[in-house]
């Protein structure tokens, strides 16, 4: 069995198009859902609106997983982070000093839930699945922090092919595929900075949704005795870190974390 971690984002899309022009073999794309509720809307509306029908056009499979709790329900990273009984933060969330907290969310709601679909069809520890993993040249310091799964062998398509960043644009612009957005939570800690300022001028319904969220958070741990944190690196609440009035608007500058899922490109 052989299946990409589809994130929806630009190197696992660039696996999408090199699949379909038969450059790898890979024909299984699996894209793990945090949530409609969670991922940011304009990576939902690439997958299922470009993606799917372009793989669809070139015989691929793009599936789209969801957590499933034991009892077969569905759990999203929002309604986990929501939940009265919730004791633990499972997103990157910002300490007083800036630096983040722990982070299960990529474990939990995408590695997991792409293992647990291939263990239910075969794959087992002496018969794993080969799991190709997004990461491009650029990023090669990311290859080996990828947690593996007993039953997956992890490969590594664009750093095998030595392609960058820029080189998967290339391919899906040549592909005739606008190129997709970062893919993330719209409320990841690990947004840049930018990218936070653009969130509030020109997506403030999704603003006001993580300032909930921030608030949340934080009176649950007040009400356990515990420090507020935060979701970006000032130590401060989002409103007052990301000023209504800011020039900065484009989003567009380096990642300021180590998120090892890439802004959830698993």
């Amino acid at each position: 069995m052989k299946v990409i971690s589809y994130g929806g984002g630009v190197q696992s899309t660039a696996l999408l198009v090199l699949a379909a022009r038969g450059a790898i073999d890979f024909r299984t794309f699996l894209f793990a859902n945090v949530g409609d509720d969670s991922e940011h809307p304009a990576t939902l509306a690439y997958v299922r609106e470009i993606a799917v029908p372009y793989a669809a056009r070139a015989g691929l499979d793009i599936h789209e997983l969801k957590r499933r709790r034991r009892d077969g329900a569905t759990e999203t990273l929002m309604q986990r982070l929501n939940r009265p009984d919730t004791r633990s933060i499972p997103i990157p969330v910002r300490m007083a000093n800036g630096a983040p907290g722990r982070r299960n969310c990529t474990a939990d709601f995408k590695i997991k839930v792409v293992g647990r679909w291939l263990r239910e069809h075969g794959a087992t520890a002496e018969n794993p699945a080969v799991v190709a993993i997004d990461i491009s040249l650029d990023e090669i310091h990311r290859a080996n922090r990828r947690r593996r799964e007993a039953h997956e062998v992890i490969e590594y398509p664009l750093l095998d092919l030595r392609l960058r960043r820029n080189d998967c644009e290339r391919i899906i612009t040549e592909a005739g595929l606008p190129v997709p957005p970062k893919s993330s939570c719209f409320f990841c800690p690990f947004r840049t900075v930018d990218a936070w300022h653009h969130q509030r001028r020109h997506e403030p319904e999704l603003f006001a949704q993580s300032v909930r969220l921030e608030e949340t958070i934080n009176r649950r741990r007040a009400a356990l005795g515990r420090d507020a944190v935060y979701l970006t690196r000032y130590g401060i609440p989002l409103t007052q870190a990301i000023p209504n009035a800011s020039p900065r608007d484009d989003g567009a500058d380096e990642d300021e974390g180590a998120c090892d899922s890439g802004w959830c490109m698993t």
